[in-house]
């Protein structure tokens, strides 16, 4: 039996999925490994190369039968895989500047390997888990640390000339129409002001959102906190109905509703697809968010109105799934 194996390196865990040439899945949950990203590529690739083995030993096949190996990573790097010369959260060991990750796993493992970034990974599971193999068009948007996501067009990840396809994150949005935020300077890390990422994630929370609404709620027992434990607060308590946090998460939703919409009259999409740590939360709390989403968006044509807003599923395994997918499509080619 031939299987392809999909990795999702993070900064903490790696995460392992097996499919077979049918595209079923040998994998349900999740299969982790410790990541020692922070130890260099030599150590890191080892590791990677021992979890692999041990997630295809537990799903009863041996590492003969693995034809290909899809990679995914957080940024900064290129469309082929290779790391930025600056560095990046997760990969601030020097040896890893302008290293060839999936070049170097390769090597490691002696299998082919293809890259794609956790969004566009996670957006591809996505895409999949809707359509299958159907020729379609989907949007996704993944919230956590910041806002990753991905385009997928006939079923295929839109990478770009550089790999900065698919960077939703940093798209720019009219963050003035969102109510709370008529005054907010909101700024990304990346260094521009008003794009999705610095209203939409959860470092959002910590460097604005928190900071704008607890000048509403001044009283709010979060106010008495550091912003940093603070801020960790705010999901649960969003989801558990807090006013306070309620409007927070009501901001991302509405920033999400103005992105969506210029992706709506770009792409033409068959789906809209919300997912990310963010949101990893019970399905109550999740509908409310999709329904704040939409009322977000601009008034569309009629045409356009029954473009379905869908949640992410198995969220904690989207990236590793998705870059299986990405490496049977090229192994089946």
């Amino acid at each position: 039996m031939q299987i392809i194996a999909g990795i999702d390196l993070g900064g903490t865990a790696i995460n392992y999925t097996l499919l077979d040439l049918e595209g079923r899945f040998l994998i349900e949950g999740l299969c982790e490994h410790p990541a020692r990203s922070v130890e260099g590529p030599d150590i890191c690739l080892q590791q990677i190369a021992d979890g692999l083995a041990v997630a295809v030993a537990q799903a009863g096949h041996t590492l003969g039968e693995v034809r290909a190996v899809g990679l995914d990573t957080p940024g900064p790097a290129s469309a082929a895989g290779v790391l930025s010369a600056r560095g990046s959260t997760n990969f601030v060991h020097p040896g890893w500047a302008s290293f060839d990750l999936p070049g170097g796993l390769s090597t490691r493992l002696g299998l082919p390997v293809c890259y794609l970034n956790d969004g566009n990974a996670g957006a591809l599971w996505g895409h999949f888990s809707i359509f299958g193999r159907r020729l379609a068009t989907s949007i996704s948007a993944l919230v956590g640390t910041g806002l990753g996501g991905g385009v997928i067009v006939d079923g295929r990840v839109v990478t770009g000339r550089a790999g900065f396809g698919g960077e939703l994150g940093h798209v720019l949005i009219p963050y003035r129409q969102i109510a709370g935020l008529e005054d907010a300077i909101p700024r990304c890390n990346c260094g521009r002001i008003g794009d999705l990422e610095s209203v939409c994630s959860l470092t959002a929370i910590r460097h604005l959102l928190l900071p704008v609404f607890l000048q509403k709620y001044p009283d709010h027992e979060l106010a008495s906190l550091p912003i940093r434990d603070a801020s960790k607060l705010v999901r649960g308590r969003a989801e558990a109905g807090d006013p306070l946090c309620r409007d927070i998460f009501r901001s991302q939703a509405r920033a999400l509703g103005l992105f969506f919409d210029q992706m709506v009259n770009t792409f033409d999409p068959d789906a809209l697809i919300v997912g990310g740590g963010a949101i990893e939360a019970s399905s109550t709390f999740q509908a409310w968010f999709v329904s704040e989403i939409r009322e977000g968006m601009p008034i569309q044509r009629e045409e356009q109105a029954d473009i379905p807003i869908r949640i992410m599923p198995n969220g904690d395994t989207a990236g590793a799934r998705g870059a299986a997918l990405e490496a049977l499509r090229l192994a089946i080619a």
